[in-house]
């Protein structure tokens, strides 16, 4: 009685954790067939730099042949940076020091076991979305569906948020002991959404996967003001 029970969260939980493998088996697969050893000698001594930093004898960046603006960690740990955004930097509009930003900020979704924890996080979000959908729809049906959804979309938008915030932070303090500084990450942070089109300009807080721009800056001046007052003191 107790197994029947819970039998349907554990088959939502399950299920869940195959789509989330089988999602990661299919991007691995896109990565390997549109992908490309980085290799412009301004970023690379940037990422040479970031290395010694971390005692690591290289750091390995590749371009996804893809034209959107965007940087990403593989589940495997490796460090892309989209063909759009390289174009960027090959128009002028950004600096080897932003892309080194990036880098740094997707070398902190790797150190900081991102991935393994979005499983998590992914896996538990559609297991409570099966569970609220299962509920709800007993009172309210159609409607049921929806409030679960959109319950389950604003728990992965928060859990997102948390772990760009903290990417970032461990990004800032690499760029600082890489001699980089956090300069460029913030001014990149402020391009960022013109280049990307403020897409999501228009989507609830709540909802949304990334910080907002001001509120990514504004914690950096944070650190750096922290940081500061240590080196006085």
């Amino acid at each position: 009685m107790t197994l029947a029970k819970f039998l349907p969260l554990l088959l939502a939980l399950v299920y869940a954790w195959a789509m989330y493998r089988f999602s990661v088996w299919r991007t691995g697969r896109l990565l390997d067939a549109k992908s490309h050893p980085l290799n412009l000698p301004e970023i690379n001594r940037l990422t040479r730099r970031m290395a010694d930093a971390l005692g690591l004898p290289e750091l390995r960046v590749h371009v996804f042949d893809v034209d959107p603006v965007n940087g990403l960690a593989a589940p495997d740990g490796r460090i892309f940076l989209t063909r759009g955004f390289v174009q960027k930097y090959r128009t002028g509009e950004v600096t080897a020091e932003e892309m080194a930003s990036v880098i740094a900020h997707e070398l902190g979704h790797v150190a900081l076991g991102h991935t393994r924890r979005r499983m998590i996080d992914f896996t538990g979000a559609n297991a409570l979305f099966v569970m609220l959908t299962a509920l709800l729809s007993r009172f309210i049906p159609f409607i049921g569906v929806l409030i679960a959804n959109a319950i389950s979309s604003a728990l992965v938008a928060r859990l997102s948020r948390r772990d760009e915030h903290e990417a970032d932070a461990y990004a800032s303090a690499l760029l600082v002991k890489a001699g980089i500084g956090t300069g460029p990450q913030k001014s990149l942070f402020r391009k960022l959404d013109h280049m990307t089109g403020n897409h999501g300009a228009n989507v609830p807080e709540w909802l949304r996967s990334h910080p907002q721009t001001t509120e990514r800056v504004a914690r950096i001046e944070e650190r750096e003001a922290r940081w500061a007052m240590g080196r006085e003191a």
